[in-house]
This record gives structure tokens, sequence and C-alpha cells, in this order.
């Protein structure tokens, strides 16, 4: 106990911070004693928004003390985003749905959920991250319309996340027509809104951002947030769906016989093959592909088995916007795999499949350290064609095949990136 007399600004802070946090555990708790239905969030949001990455933060925060059954929906045929979970996540209860939620798989919604309720004893939430490319609507409507879900679940909230840097460009984009706009779906059905990556916009295109969702759902809390950092209390037990609020402005949301229908230029690509990819030929790829496709990019990720590394390459982007890196090592006995997704406009599939197809390579080398070879250390046209003598002094050198020292000059050492003729042969 903390007298009010004799406590530091620093401890009253953090006796207030311990007693919201066991307040917001009590209060799900207390939900759950007296309603005994289990509380769930829906996260959405358009591709690329940061979904997964405000699904990690929520899962990671020691403070809300709660235990979260996780409902992954992923438009392409392969699954991503279950291969980035938090490691913290019980995966007795993670539930994979591959295709569109809110139409083609909606019976899949309601099979995991009662699925996950013979684990009822392992969680006390459940968080359900749909594809960008989903109209939550017919998400929510499943906690009304289906007896059995009605009676073991209850809707808590609607999260959806924006991106900043391309949300007017996705609510401005024309549409065929009978084909639903779902960035302003997601806007309009939120209870909260995350404005993310605040970093990308100036000051006046937050402001002008936020008048435009405003206009599109007035009664949604925005918080502005970047790489998805939000406290979860804000998310988590608010108890905000308001059925009321949403048939006052669709009042057909409650019908049953209504088709959602996606913009059919919109397809995803994805591909999952074992073994080990090479990571020169795979950066060569990736930029060919933001070169090429970038503007016709809505979102693409993919966690890569990279030979020579020990380390899953984890890697997203939207648009010409990309980032990757090397996060969480391969467990012992883990097969070795790689899996992509890409999800744009008018996209070549078996271009992007033969691509990535061609990055792959075995971990076994034609040389051993020790071997003298022949490296590519210059330009073809000149002397020796380019190509310099030297030995192998180290193999799979930061995912290279080769380190190689080159003859004459002691310490200066190259890489051959590539097990192939083309960069190294034999001396």
């Amino acid at each position: 106990f903390i007298s009010q007399s004799s406590a530091d600004p620093l401890s009253t802070l953090l006796l207030a911070q311990l007693i919201h946090e066991r307040k917001m555990a009590e209060a799900v708790l207390a939900r759950r004693q007296k309603d005994k239905r289990i509380p769930v969030t829906i996260l959405t949001g358009f591709l690329g928004s940061g979904k997964t990455t405000l699904l990690n933060h929520i899962l990671d925060d020691p403070h809300h003390k709660l235990r979260f059954a996780i409902i992954e929906n992923e438009f392409g045929e392969v699954g991503v985003d279950e291969k980035i979970l938090s490691e913290k996540t019980n995966e007795e209860v993670i539930e994979v749905i591959n295709g569109c939620i809110c139409c083609t798989v909606r019976g899949d919604l309601v099979v995991a959920l009662n699925k996950l309720h013979s684990k009822i004893a392992l969680f006390d939430a459940v968080i359900i991250e749909t594809t960008g490319l989903a109209d939550p609507a017919p998400v929510a409507q499943t906690f009304f319309i289906d007896d059995d879900i009605q009676s073991r679940y209850v809707l808590d909230g609607i999260i959806t996340v924006v991106d900043s840097k391309c949300i007017l460009e996705r609510l401005d984009e024309d549409k065929p027509e009978g084909v639903e706009n779902e960035a302003v779906e997601q806007v309009a059905f939120a209870d909260r809104i995350l404005l993310n990556k605040v970093d990308l916009a100036t000051p006046l295109e937050l402001f002008a951002i936020e008048e435009r969702l405003k206009k599109i759902n007035p009664t949604a809390s925005i918080l502005r947030c970047q790489n998805s950092e939000v406290d979860p209390r804000q998310l988590i037990g608010i108890n905000s769906f308001n059925l009321d609020r949403v048939l006052d402005f669709d009042p057909q949301f409650l019908r049953t016989d209504l088709e959602h229908e996606h913009d059919p230029s919109v397809l995803s690509v994805s591909c999952r093959v074992a073994g080990f990819l090479n990571v020169t030929r795979l950066q060569e790829w990736i930029g060919e592909i933001l070169k090429d496709l970038g503007a016709n990019l809505y979102r693409y990720k993919g966690v890569l088995s990279v030979a020579g590394r020990m380390e899953k390459f984890v890697f997203q982007g939207v648009g010409m916007l990309f980032s990757g890196d090397f996060r969480g090592a391969w467990a012992p006995g883990e097969a070795r795999e790689s899996r992509f997704v890409f999800i744009g406009k008018d996209l070549d599939k078996q271009a992007l499949t033969e691509g990535f197809l061609a990055c792959q390579c075995t971990e076994d080398l034609r040389f051993k350290v020790g071997e003298k070879v022949l490296a590519l250390t210059g330009a073809k046209r000149s002397k020796n064609g380019g190509w310099t003598e030297g030995v192998v002094i180290a193999t799979w050198d930061d995912g290279n095949p080769y380190r190689i020292e080159l003859g004459g000059k002691e310490g200066v050492n190259v890489w051959g990136p590539v097990d192939t003729d083309e960069f190294v042969k034999k001396a």
C-alpha cells in the first residue's frame, strides 16, 4: 500500500497503471462470469496497413494478463501470417482460414469458432484478423445470425487499421459496378480506427485524413500511431460494438442473401516450396518486382529459408515500400521451407512463380575450403575476362556460398554470391 502523502509521482503513476491493468483483466473476466460468452475482437484494415504488427503488439504486451485464441484469415492459398505471430501465442488456439472470410469461406469461420470453443479453458478472448480485402460486415454478422455462435461468443469491437500513406488513394479507388470499396467498408464499421504510419505523412495530411475518416464514420475514435503501437487497453475489452448504430447506416446488415463481390482484377499469387533460396538471386528478384510491378502491388509478404542462414528471412511491403530482415531462428528439426504471397492488380502468376523458383538452391557446394578457384571480380572485357585466382577460405558466409581470398592479395576477400560458373569456377 502506498499512501498519497508519502508516494512520489512515479510510484503513484505505477500504482495507477497496475490498478488499471488489473481492472481491465477483471472487467473481461467479469463479463465472462456474468455473460458466459467469450468476447471477440475483429482486426480489419486494408492490405499492408499494419494489422499483424498490431496483433503481435497485443500478444506481447505483459499488462493485460489475458490469453487469446487467434483466427488468422489470409486471401492467398498459402498462409504467411501464422508463421510470424508472436512466439508467446499458444499454437493450440490458432486457426487459419485461407480465402475471403467475408464471402467464400464464411462457413469456415463458424467451424473455427466452434472448434476453438472446445478449448475454452486455454483462452479468455478471441481475436480475428481478417484479410485486407475483407468487408467486416459479413464477419460481424456471423455473431448475430448463427444461434450457436451467438450463444457462445459476443462481439466486443471492430478495430480498423489504416495506412496514412495510402488510405486516401484506397478510399478514392474506382471499382467496377456492383463491387464494394473494401477500404470504405472497413472504416464505416470500425469502433476504433488506428491511423497508422503517421511518420509517413505531414501534420496537414493527417488532419485531412482524419476529416475524411470522420465523414465516413463520425462515431469511431481515431488513434494516431506508428508501427501499430497502441495500448491494448484501448482496443480489448471495450464493449463497443453497437448493433443499433450499424443498422442505422446499414439497414440490410442482418440480411444473409446479399453477396459480397471482389474486384476481379485483384489477384493473389502465392507459392510454397521446401528447401533453400539463394540470397543474391532473391534480392535481384525482389528488386525486379518492385521496379516492374510496384504500382500494382497492394501487398506482399513472405517467410523465406535462405541458404547459409539459421534465421528466417521475413519480408513484407506495400507498393514500392519494402522491408525485410532476418528474425527468429529455425527450430531444431523444423522443416526448412519458403512461402510468399503477392496481392495486387493484373498480376502475372506464372512470371512471379517462375521468378521465385529460380531463386532455389542447395546447401551442397561444388568447392571446399582450401580449394583454388577463379572468382569473377571485374568486367568481362578486362584482362583475364574479369577472373581472378583465389582460395576458398569459408563457405556459407552471411548467406553467400563462398568467401574467397584473392591470390597474391593477402587480406583481400570477395564473396562468391552464387554457386555457378557465372561467378565461381574451377581454377
